[in-house]
């Protein structure tokens, strides 16, 4: 919702850096720009699973069923479109590998609900990566779904590059993290059950390629965790007009990071040690199998997402000051 996203970017100020990120041997860089001039809104990312040069992206809501492919020079290497597919809101995108033909995966999640809950149910979409770079209508698989406790708003899928399990992030002040059952039917709607929190506000979220972990972007930084509600790390993102993407490069070992806006960048920004140290678990643990959260708190006085309770505070109070002084420039617009 772009009325909350300005206010959580006012809300931004003075906490764009967290003091608990963690540390970075290097610092971030622009990997490209978007050179299209139809890349308006950048709304998902994701790496091409069978080619290393290559990158997808599709804009926000009402730009139409249609995906990007692009080279890391920035430019559209090819156009795509879903064939009987709607874009109600696409907000995220994630690949994948099918382990039986070794054929790359595209997700695109029709998941953006500005009303809050007022969707009977959501869709993601999903296509095999086409083996040309060449423009071309692609037929898709929908699926979907439903949340088991009551409709959302949501700005991150990712799918486990292991297990092929899909799970969708809620952008709220109280976000989520909601598993969807574990095969996936196109004749009913699939249920999504919670399975751990997610932080303030999220805007997109990935996979670690070997699966050892997984990164939820917000506003102001990205969250690492092991497995729902088990943070590794916080690390500091590059402040951007409107933070909507996320997403591993392909050894792992940093994140790329896009936003919306014509010729909008995209970053590269390295993962701290604590992350690139960790192995990836022989199967999903079982918080994540089972729908079982289990509870670790590794920021004293945490609250949602791994925030400290003093900074909800401080967010509240901005929030307060924001929202006065929209309501006196409106009364005084009025006038």
């Amino acid at each position: 919702m772009k009325f909350v996203g300005l206010v959580v970017l006012l809300l931004g100020v003075g906490t764009a850096a967290p003091a608990w990120a963690g540390t970075r041997d290097d610092t971030e860089r622009v990997l490209f720009e978007f050179k299209d001039k139809r890349i308006t809104e950048s709304s998902g990312l994701a790496l091409s699973p069978t080619r290393p040069d290559l990158v997808y992206t599709h804009n926000d809501s009402d730009a139409g069923a249609q995906f990007f492919a692009v080279g890391l020079d920035g430019k559209t290497r090819a156009t795509f479109t879903l064939a009987g597919a709607q874009a109600r809101d696409w907000e995220a995108m994630a690949a994948s590998t099918d382990p039986q033909t070794g054929r790359g995966v595209l997700w695109f999640a029709d998941i953006g609900d500005n009303l809050e809950g007022a969707w009977p149910d959501i869709s993601v979409y999903k296509v095999i990566e086409p083996e040309r770079l060449r423009s071309a209508t692609l037929q898709a698989v929908r699926y979907r779904f439903r949340y088991a406790d009551g409709g959302r708003n949501a700005e991150g899928i990712m799918v486990h590059p292991k297990t092929g399990r899909l799970y969708v992030v809620t952008k709220e002040f109280s976000g989520s993290i909601y598993q969807a059952p574990k095969e996936l039917r196109t004749d009913r709607t699939n249920v999504l059950r919670r399975v751990g929190e997610a932080p303030i506000m999220a805007t997109d979220a990935a996979y670690a390629p070997d699966g050892s972990s997984f990164v939820i972007r917000t506003y102001f930084s990205a969250s690492v965790y092991k497995a729902p509600d088990q943070l590794l790390s916080k690390v500091t993102m590059p402040a951007l007009a409107q933070s909507e993407s996320v997403a591993y490069t392909r050894d792992g070992r940093a994140l790329l990071t896009g936003s919306e806006g014509l010729n909008s960048p995209v970053y590269e920004v390295p993962l701290p040690a604590e992350v690139t140290g960790v192995r990836a678990s022989p199967t999903p643990p079982e918080a994540v199998e089972t729908g079982r959260s289990t509870k670790v708190q590794p920021v004293a006085s945490a609250g949602p997402g791994g925030v400290s309770t003093a900074m909800i505070a401080l967010w509240v109070g901005v929030a307060v000051a924001a929202m006065a002084i929209i309501v006196l420039l409106a009364r005084w617009t009025v006038r």
